[in-house]
């Protein structure tokens, strides 16, 4: 059973998204963060919801995680750190939440992407099994978080991770790659584009993800495995381009930027640099099979790419237009 559930990183776009989802199905929930301004502006967005609870607390303290998360049946690990700090933050926090909730005796559902998985070496699409050869250090960084999180040393705690593709949605923002092409696209300025235009890659609209996650995080049978949270198929950056122009009406340049204009931004964004390992996922992308969870849950719920980038485009052109 799922009666209440914390969500760390609850300002985020995949917190967010969790939320909602929770709250849509009658599930009690504390919005976990750092600024309580932000998860005040967080609530109101969501229409200041009788069943959300605001706590606000360090997620690398598990003396934090731990009062905040009293009672709840889950504990949704949606935190993330910028790329240039993962290598010395990323396992910290997750023993932070790991200590609180073995302690507590509940159970935790990070939320990751796929990078453990490395290269592709077989065929599309991956299923959970696929080796995990990390050839990056932020792949390799995941992968030693993966064994911590399963690790025997949480004797009272269960988890389940589950892994995102590239992502997008309207609380999607710069968090994600296609985030600010979006974002530039709706407020009619030119965007960049990361990686290769015209490589078909695999995206999961948020709200799609949410639901796979949270059905996930109610079944005990789920835990303590990996779970791929697949997309609604692929699609090219240059086609992306032309729905967002579509659903703008704007139509400024969207210029792609490959290793060395990431390797500039870098001298002025330190977490441009440290895209460019991760670029090989735009020229031979992974595609993730949803086997798994269609036997265990059923439907893959899929928001055609048509929908969900209008959608996006919609949301972020109202948001800009209330905030001038």
């Amino acid at each position: 059973m799922l009666n209440k559930a914390v969500v760390l990183g609850a300002t985020g776009g995949t917190g967010t998204v969790i939320i909602a989802e929770l709250l849509k199905r009658g599930v009690e929930t504390v919005a976990f963060g750092r600024s309580m301004p932000k998860l005040k502006q967080l609530a109101a967005g969501l229409g200041d919801p009788v069943g959300l609870t605001l706590k606000t607390g360090d997620v690398f303290n598990a003396d934090d995680v731990f009062k905040a998360a009293q009672g709840a049946d889950v504990i949704f690990h949606s935190a993330s750190v910028p790329y240039h700090e993962m290598s010395t933050r990323l396992l910290p926090m997750g023993i932070a939440v790991m200590e609180a909730a073995n302690r507590l005796g509940t159970r935790v559902v990070a939320v990751d992407g796929i990078y453990p998985y490395g290269r592709r070496v077989d065929e599309q699409p991956v299923h959970e099994d696929h080796p995990k050869n990390p050839h990056t250090k932020k792949g390799k960084v995941k992968l030693e978080f993966e064994r911590m999180f399963f690790s025997p040393r949480w004797s009272k705690a269960k988890g389940l991770i589950v892994r995102l593709p590239d992502y997008y949605g309207p609380t999607a923002n710069e968090a994600s790659y296609l985030g600010s092409t979006l974002e530039a696209i709706a407020a009619g300025k030119p965007a960049m584009f990361i990686g290769n235009m015209t490589v078909a890659r695999e995206y999961v609209y948020l709200p799609d993800a949410a639901v796979m996650i949270v059905e996930l995080a109610g079944r005990e049978e789920a835990y303590g495995q990996n779970w791929n949270i697949p997309g609604a198929g692929v699609i090219s950056g240059r086609e992306i381009v032309r729905l967002a122009r579509e659903a703008s009406g704007k139509s400024k340049p969207v210029i792609p930027v490959g290793a060395a204009g990431l390797s500039l931004l870098g001298l002025f964004l330190p977490v441009m640099k440290e895209i460019v390992e991760m670029l090989y996922l735009t020229k031979d992308p992974l595609v993730l099979s949803g086997d798994k969870y269609k036997q265990l849950a059923g439907r893959i719920p899929a928001t055609p790419f048509e929908q969900g980038i209008r959608d996006t485009v919609r949301s972020i052109m109202d948001r800009q237009t209330k905030s001038l």
